[in-house]
């Protein structure tokens, strides 16, 4: 998420109350999670596990819990507990804004576009031309929707991202404050879920045709002309590339990429990034002949 405008430091550190390390009028303009940090960022570290890698990224300000050396042309926050500092920032940027109306009246709607009844539009949207929204389509804050999109009844865009720390007192939420981005000539079908991006985006890239009854998690990445079967969960921080089939009930592990023109026989468990231009099958994830090779030994040995 980017800010409206470049803060300092010492800005930042008075939103999140922490001790800040480097110079006070050092330009901060926006947080992002360690996957997608760029120049200007800040990114939050709550493990020593993961210190050197908050420390050596692309973000120039790291919000972490132990005094460190602060490397050469970045800053530090300081702070007892970054998770909970980093939510300080984004419902600073980000505060929640409850409706109005059924469609918000600062949504941007194109020429040509229908929103049926009973859909709900909220605060910021942009809708393109020529989309159709169906029945009971929930639209939340900040989504970004390209022209000739359909989506159909009782599909969600833009719910929080499924991000929890666990501590003694219970699950404690990570505030989602990302988008989704629906490109243009995109198909959602019906009781469709998909979650807006932490801090950065979700997207569906354009000519994408989703089925009914899917879940893409947040941030994940959807490339051009892909083709989604029904039942399909996809976790969050995927990357799935241009021209990739995925056929019903495949379900994915976090993180993974899948190559471009690759596809995913259905009921398939994607538990590992694969390569593109090939098909698979099964769950450890296996290419589509040999997990039948596999198959047809398992038979010959039962006989």
């Amino acid at each position: 998420m980017k800010f409206p405008k470049t803060y300092t430091l010492k800005e930042i550190a008075k939103i999140t109350n922490t001790e800040f390390v480097g110079d006070a009028d050092f330009p901060v303009k926006g947080i992002n999670e360690i996957h997608v940090v760029e120049k200007g960022d800040v990114v939050f570290v709550d493990h020593p596990k993961y210190y050197d890698k908050a420390l050596e990224s692309a973000a120039t300000v790291v919000l972490i819990n132990k005094k460190v050396d602060c490397p050469k042309g970045k800053a530090l926050l300081i702070s007892d507990d970054p998770f909970r500092d980093f939510n300080k920032i984004s419902t600073y940027f980000k505060p929640f804004q409850p409706a109005n109306n059924s469609i918000s009246k600062s949504a941007k709607i194109g020429i040509n576009t229908v929103i049926q009844p009973n859909a709900f539009i909220g605060n910021n949207v942009v809708i393109g031309d020529n989309c159709v929204i169906h029945p009971n389509v929930i639209i939340y804050d900040n989504c970004v929707i390209g022209n000739n999109v359909i989506i159909h009844a009782g599909t969600i865009l833009g719910a929080d991202a499924f991000y929890y720390k666990n501590r003694e007192t219970g699950f404690d939420k990570l505030i989602s404050c990302g988008r989704v981005v629906i490109k243009d000539n995109v198909d959602i079908g019906a009781a469709c879920t998909i979650d807006k991006g932490v801090t950065g985006d979700t997207t569906i890239g354009e000519g994408s045709k989703l089925d009914n009854q899917i879940q893409v998690g947040h941030d994940t990445v959807i490339g051009k002309k892909c083709l989604i079967a029904s039942q399909t969960g996809i976790a969050g921080c995927c990357i799935i590339e241009d021209e990739v089939t995925i056929w019903g009930q495949v379900g994915t592990n976090s993180g993974i990429t899948i190559g471009a023109k690759s596809v995913i026989h259905g009921q398939t468990g994607v538990t590992k990034s694969v390569e593109g231009g090939k098909s698979y099958f099964g769950t450890p994830i296996t290419e589509f002949r040999q997990k039948l090779k596999e198959l047809a030994t398992l038979r010959r040995l039962s006989k």
